[in-house]
């Protein structure tokens, strides 16, 4: 690991964090960083907006339960430029949120989409066949590209289950890890200081010198558990345990791990052990399930299209895949419609 500086460090030891979205993981995230000292606005709206500033966040997790104020906000401008941009939203979501967020994204600014599925930024300094190219199934008119400069951002993947119980308030019943990397690999300044602020919160962050051989590990945990989640209303315990789901949890996986081969992951995946361990994790109901059940949209495209995409790309089939996600494209039409 490359040293850092005790300057760089402290640098962000009182951090202007921004977070903008406020579900459960933003929420979750504000709540810690603000009761570490930070100074943490929250980009919000609506019954949430007013609850985070009548009431702050409260937050129910492993380490008990915390009542956290924080700075709730409609609009950035007048923030300034902030230390970190923290965009917390579902994947279709993003672009209209970056744009929220502009005014508080300086030239100095980290920016740390925690986002599910495949990201926009995965071919930027990618270095194969395809480096520089867009992922069009998440960012099909290069949109993000445009909002989110990729040289200021990290990559991330969330390990992180929470459920929002109403405006403000949040439930996790799992421990908090983020795995952080930059998207052209190796260990950076800007990686460890950033690691060394989420540590601060008491969140497990891990610097990761191979940000996407982790990134192809939570996509095979998404695309096996929320669409399928969405067709049987089951569990993560039953969906990783139940004989009925499990040849098709084995085919995904399967299709996932020959396309993370394709593009040279290194895969530290047992899947006898993936799957004892997300039988492990009982009765979490997935956020796309959670979403199905109010009528919201899918996360379709970043959790199943962008890897159909990327296979396409090395000629690699998906027909387990592209079948589940035509199913769930289906099952949800009518709520979607009604939602509308």
């Amino acid at each position: 690991m490359i040293p850092v500086s005790s300057s760089a460090l402290a640098s962000f030891q009182h951090a202007r964090i921004l977070i903008a979205g406020a579900g459960a993981i933003g929420c979750t995230l504000a709540a810690r960083l603000a009761a570490a000292g930070h100074d943490v606005s929250v980009l919000a709206r609506g019954r949430t907006l007013q609850a985070l500033r009548d009431h702050g966040v409260h937050l129910d997790d492993l380490e008990g339960q915390m009542r956290v104020a924080v700075r709730a906000v409609a609009d950035v401008r007048g923030l300034g430029a902030q230390d970190l941009v923290l965009l917390c939203s579902k994947s279709q979501d993003l672009a209209d949120l970056a744009e929220q967020a502009q005014p508080a994204i300086g030239p100095d600014t980290v920016i740390l989409p925690l986002v599910n599925g495949v990201p926009f930024w995965f071919f930027h300094r990618h270095g194969g066949r395809f480096e520089g190219e867009t992922v069009r199934s998440v960012d099909p008119d290069g949109r993000l590209r445009a909002l989110l400069p990729p040289e200021q951002v990290l990559g991330a993947v969330v390990f992180v289950t929470a459920e929002a119980t109403e405006p403000g308030r949040v439930t996790s019943r799992t421990p908090h890890l983020l795995m952080l990397g930059e998207p052209g690999g190796g260990l950076s300044e800007r990686l460890e200081r950033v690691c060394a602020l989420v540590r601060s919160s008491g969140i497990e962050a891990r610097p990761l010198e191979r940000i996407r051989d982790k990134l192809w590990t939570k996509l095979i945990a998404n695309l096996t558990s929320n669409p399928l989640s969405v067709l049987t209303g089951a569990t993560l315990g039953e969906i990783y345990s139940d004989p009925r789901w499990l040849p098709t949890v084995k085919a995904l996986m399967h299709e996932v791990m020959l396309t993370a081969s394709a593009y040279g992951a290194r895969l530290e995946i047992d899947p006898i052990e993936f799957l004892r361990l997300g039988a492990e994790m009982g009765d979490v109901r997935t956020s796309m399930l959670q979403d199905h059940e109010r009528g919201r949209p899918l996360e379709l495209a970043a959790i199943g299209d962008a890897i159909v995409e990327l296979a396409q790309r090395y000629e690699v089939p998906t027909p387990h895949t592209s079948e589940l996600l035509a199913r769930v494209r289906r099952m949800s039409a009518p709520t979607q419609a009604r939602a509308a």
